[in-house]
């Protein structure tokens, strides 16, 4: 959750770097922040090899939806 003020702040950097979307704009000032204490923001890595479930390189399918009894 943002404060206004936050979020605000987000659609600034937003329009100005003309990013799509504010995930966009999220995760890039994610990497900057990380990138200014000396971590790696895991460039080249996609958002979903971070997942918490082992979907395998098909992802989800019809069949892993819940059974209705």
């Amino acid at each position: 959750m943002l404060s206004p003020e936050e979020l605000a702040a987000l659609d600034d950097f937003r329009f100005k770097h003309r990013m799509p979307t504010r995930a966009a704009a999220v995760r890039e000032l994610l990497k900057l922040g990380l990138a200014g204490i000396g971590v790696d923001g895991g460039a080249g890595v996609k958002s979903s090899d971070y997942g918490v479930f082992d979907r395998g390189p098909e992802g989800h399918t019809q069949s892993d939806a819940p059974q209705e009894d």
